[in-house]
C-alpha cells in the first residue's frame, strides 16, 4: 500500500522540522515540501489575516501540484505595537530582511513601551487542503513576555525575545523538543489532528 503524501507548503527548514518531528510519529504519510518542487512559485501573501494567507498557500499549492498540502501562515503580534509585527512578522524591517534584522527593528520599538506592555502573543494558522478543494482550517495561539535583550541560541524568528512565562527562558533558550510541546504550530497541529487523521483514513473527500 503506498503512503499517502502530504505536503508542507513552505521552504522554511525550520518550520519543516518543526511539523514533521511532531506529525511524523503520529501518521506515516510520505512527508514532501516545497523545496522538492523547485518549478512551484508560491503566491504572494497578499492576505491581510494569518487565515487569508494560510487559505491562499495552501489552495494555490494543492491546486498546482495535485496533491494535499498543510500551509501554515504565523507570527508574532504585540498588542501595544497595534498588534505588529503581525502579518508582516517574516519581513517585519523589509521584503529580504533576516530574522535579526525583524528582531532588531521590533526590540527598538519595545525600548518605547513599559515593561507591563511588552507582552506578545505567537499566533498560527494552518490550513489543510485537497487539490479538489477540501478546505479545514484551525488557529492557534501562544502567550508571552518579550525581552529588549537577545537570550539563547536556537530557534529562529523572534525566539530569542520571546518569553514563556512557565518557563522563565525564551524559546530560544528552551530545548527544541520543549518547544514543540508547547509552541503556536504544536497546538494548531494538535486541533488539525482529526482531519489529518481522517485524510489518513481516506474519508475526507470533495463532498
Amino acid at each position: 500500500m503506498n503512503k499517502k503524501t502530504l505536503v508542507l507548503a513552505t521552504t522554511n527548514m525550520h518550520k519543516i522540522r518543526e511539523i514533521k518531528s511532531i506529525l511524523k510519529p503520529l501518521f506515516d504519510f510520505d512527508y514532501l515540501s516545497l523545496m522538492d518542487f523547485p518549478q512551484y512559485t508560491s503566491p504572494e501573501e497578499s492576505e491581510n489575516t494569518f487565515e487569508g494567507n494560510a487559505f491562499l498557500k495552501a489552495l494555490t499549492a494543492a491546486k498546482a501540484l495535485g496533491l494535499w498540502v498543510l500551509a501554515d501562515d504565523s507570527g508574532l503580534i504585540v498588542p501595544a505595537l497595534d498588534n505588529k509585527p503581525g502579518i508582516l512578522s517574516s519581513r517585519f524591517a523589509g521584503t529580504n530582511a533576516t530574522d535579526q534584522e525583524n528582531r532588531q527593528k521590533l526590540v527598538h520599538m519595545l525600548q518605547d513601551l513599559s515593561e507591563e506592555n511588552r507582552v506578545g502573543c505567537y499566533v498560527c494558522s494552518m490550513v489543510l487542503a485537497s487539490p479538489e478543494g477540501v478546505e479545514k482550517q484551525v488557529t492557534a495561539s501562544c502567550e508571552g513576555t518579550l525581552l529588549t535583550t537577545p537570550r539563547g541560541s536556537s530557534g529562529f524568528g523572534y525566539d530569542s525575545i520571546f518569553v514563556k512565562s512557565e518557563y522563565g527562558k525564551t524559546f530560544a533558550e528552551i530545548d527544541e523538543m520543549t518547544k514543540n510541546r508547547v509552541s503556536h504550530r504544536r497546538k494548531a497541529l494538535e486541533k488539525m489532528l482529526p482531519f489529518l487523521e481522517a485524510y489518513s483514513n481516506t474519508q475526507l473527500s470533495s463532498s
